[in-house]
């Protein structure tokens, strides 16, 4: 479960704040060590994920005995004070578990927790998957070496998948650990950082096993709405300060790019589901509605934005595993705001609503207005 969310913030595909620009991602990877009973990957793999989250683990102290230590610089003190408040805010306003999640602190050695390796066939949009307990199918895979996730990459590429690699800031265990804050996600600014936190934590709300897209876009969903609600309402805040005008306009960006990634797979479709034509000619054509989609992109939805959220959305080669990537967390963004907008705005009464009927559609996007 990749969680990208840019907006000058340290995790998003699309973002600048490292050569490849940060995502954060909800990797579950309890899951990955307990996938070495299961064979669903190599011992190898299994080992080296699981000795990287227990060094994470290990290296955890309390956020209050962080606050208290002198040598703590004060922008650190400042941000992880908004991860305690946006915890409480999560059990508070919304009706989230959140356990012991988030009341710790590791500091990295680094500035990348983990790479994420993504693939899909060229002439269709159907990823490359991989199984793990718990979380089932899932379309990325992670590594701690970048040496390991290159070659993945490039075994990937030599099949003939379109490829995807990028860094992660974060990640979630679903409840399962304390997960500790990373002091890669506080190299964002503080809208991202309790938005990193509020999307985690909406994972241990509700999390459909074998459903990326729709946990993956209903966190960011959560996450952005949430953090609006956070910095205009909290004391202190209000809805003419900074960080609540500043939420407020990524949410309204990440809606502008859904519409706009949507309106791209509904182009690609088509053309990948025409019989007739060989894979050569379905690659070639694809590049055109590439081609165009950038332009439009360029002409008429990067003026509108009120951010610079999507600043590197430019940045990144277009294929069909970075569409699939940005689809996965930006689909049908509007309909979920309609959603709201239909509840008079109560984001908890849309959170149970979908949590109560999650199990009970076949596709959990069936539950937002449009079906």
């Amino acid at each position: 479960m990749t969680t990208e969310t840019p907006g000058g913030a340290v995790s998003s595909p699309d973002d600048k704040s490292s050569r490849w620009g940060m995502t954060r991602a909800s990797l579950a990877l309890f899951a990955v060590v307990l996938a070495a009973s299961f064979a669903a990957c190599s011992p190898i793999y299994v080992m080296k994920a699981g000795l990287a989250e227990m060094k994470i683990l290990r290296a955890r102290r309390d956020i209050p005995e962080v606050l208290n230590d002198p040598t703590t610089d004060p922008v650190t003190k400042g941000k992880l004070t908004f991860v305690l408040e946006a915890r409480r805010f999560a059990a508070d306003e919304l009706g989230v578990d959140v356990g012991d999640s988030y009341t710790m602190f590791t500091q990295l050695d680094r500035d990348t927790l983990a790479l994420v390796v993504s693939a899909a066939h060229r002439d269709r949009l159907v990823p490359k998957t991989w199984w793990f307990p718990i979380v089932g199918r899932v379309p990325y895979k992670g590594f701690f070496s970048l040496e390991d996730a290159e070659n993945q990459q490039a075994d990937l590429e030599a099949e003939g998948f379109d490829t995807y690699l990028r860094p992660t800031a974060a990640f979630s265990t679903l409840g399962w650990f304390n997960d500790p804050i990373l002091s890669t996600v506080l190299r964002a600014d503080e809208v991202e950082v309790v938005q990193t936190v509020l999307h985690e934590l909406s994972h241990q709300f509700l999390f459909v096993p074998g459903r990326v897209g729709f946990n993956e876009s209903f966190a960011t969903f959560v996450g952005r709405v949430a953090a609006a609600q956070f910095f205009c309402t909290r004391d202190g805040g209000g809805s003419d300060t900074l960080k609540c005008l500043r939420a407020q306009a990524r949410w309204r960006d990440y809606q502008r790019f859904s519409v706009f990634i949507d309106e791209m797979m509904d182009e690609l479709n088509p053309l990948y589901a025409d019989t007739v034509l060989s894979y050569d000619e379905k690659v070639s054509r694809r590049e055109v509605i590439f081609e165009r989609s950038l332009a439009r992109f360029d002409a008429d939805v990067a003026p509108t934005f009120e951010s610079v959220t999507f600043s590197g959305f430019r940045n990144t080669p277009l294929n069909n595993a970075t569409l699939l990537t940005r689809v996965r967390y930006y689909h049908r963004l509007p309909d979920f705001s309609a959603l709201l907008d239909a509840r008079g705005g109560d984001l908890r009464a849309v959170m149970k609503e979908l949590k109560r009927g999650a199990s009970a559609v076949d596709d959990p996007f069936e539950m937002l207005p449009g079906g």
